[in-house]
């Protein structure tokens, strides 16, 4: 009998579970899959459990072993390159043939001091899980799309709360015009107060800003900055001051035989030589890619090299209002903006298919 090729796929995201589902496809192999959680949950709706709403949850080993791939549950230490095996805190080990490098980004709370100790933050489930029960005034730090999203959220989902949002730059800022002042009139129009200030500090009680001024707070929810694990800069393999590895056009790991990376923990080229910035949208189709071009090369073939295209970026501002700013395949700014009704139905398209994407 032919032994089974091992494909091991690190981590159980976006990325992951899209270079899983298409690994598995491959003849001869056999899929493995490794996360620290069990369960998985939308990323791109944890502002809405924030505000106390029920999204769908499915359970990783199950959705997993229903499709014929493996799952073990368990924190990445070590990735040995030369034994090819991936070392676990338990003191086990799981050996590969080819490995995925997906394991994602979390926030971080280093960026300024007393973050780590006093804020909350939305990147994970876990993360949310830890958020006490909201009451009186939250200040949400970061006015990107999390911000936004979580604070628009609040705002409509709970009246009873006093929302500001936090910013050094204007909420939106990176987008067109017209997406901007929609946002504004949003945030204006759900009571929400807008400070656009550099943050210094984090309190038990609130922010202090570097020009002296202070937001009180209840509670602070932090939503700008992420990092990547540093499990592969412990293993010796290629990364950026970020931690995030370096790969080459076919997401394969240069110096390391068999090791590819992709989503946010990798530093994907997108069109026009442009870095892909991490998000779900680059992530999926990227999983989605590497599952097939290693599935591709045990059947002798050569795939394409890897490039993420952007065709829009998706904000949800509250339940009844979005913003859609077209893009150009580059990740720059297109001239079309889409809001309101037609803003929500296309940013919830998009979001429920890139949950069913996700799901085995």
């Amino acid at each position: 009998m032919t032994e089974q090729h091992r494909i091991v796929v690190l981590g159980a995201g976006y990325a992951g579970l899209a270079a899983a589902q298409q690994a598995n496809k491959a003849k001869g192999a056999r899929v493995t899959v490794i996360d620290l959680h069990t369960e998985f949950v939308d990323r791109v709706r944890l502002h809405q459990v924030v505000a106390g709403q029920d999204v769908q949850r499915w359970e990783l080993r199950k959705a997993l072993q229903d499709k014929g791939i493996e799952f073990v549950n368990g924190r990445a230490e070590r990735i040995d390159t030369a034994a090819r095996r991936v070392e676990l805190a338990t003191g086990d080990a799981v050996e590969y043939d080819s490995l995925i490098y997906a394991l994602g980004s979390r926030a971080d709370l280093s960026m300024v001091p007393g973050a780590a100790d006093y804020a909350y933050t939305v990147a994970t489930s876990e993360d949310v899980q830890r958020i006490p029960e909201l009451t009186g005034r939250v200040a949400v730090v970061g006015a990107g799309a999390t911000g936004l999203e979580t604070a628009t959220e609040l705002a409509e989902s709970r009246p009873d709360l006093q929302v500001a949002l936090v910013s050094s730059d204007e909420p939106g800022g990176w987008l067109i015009p017209k997406a901007v002042e929609h946002i504004r009139t949003v945030l204006d129009r759900l009571g929400v107060e807008v400070q656009v200030a550099k943050v210094a500090a984090v309190t038990a009680t609130g922010l202090e800003l570097v020009d002296g001024g202070r937001i009180d707070a209840d509670i602070v929810l932090w939503t700008t900055g992420f990092m990547v694990p540093e499990v592969a800069a412990r293993s010796g393999l290629p990364v950026d001051a970020r931690n995030r590895v370096l790969v080459d056009e076919h997401l394969r790991v240069p110096g390391a035989e068999g090791v590819y990376a992709v989503g946010d923990a990798a530093v994907m080229m997108g069109h026009n030589g442009r870095v892909a910035r991490m998000s779900c949208q680059a992530a999926q189709p990227a999983g989605k890619y590497l599952g097939a071009a290693v599935a591709a090369r045990l059947r002798g073939k050569q795939p394409a090299p890897f490039q993420a295209r952007f065709v829009l970026t998706c904000i949800s501002l509250g339940r009844r209002d979005a913003v859609v700013q077209f893009m150009k395949a580059d990740d720059s700014n297109g001239n079309t903006v889409l809001t309101g009704r037609t803003g929500v139905w296309i940013k919830e398209q998009i979001v429920t298919m890139v949950g069913r994407a996700a799901k085995p």
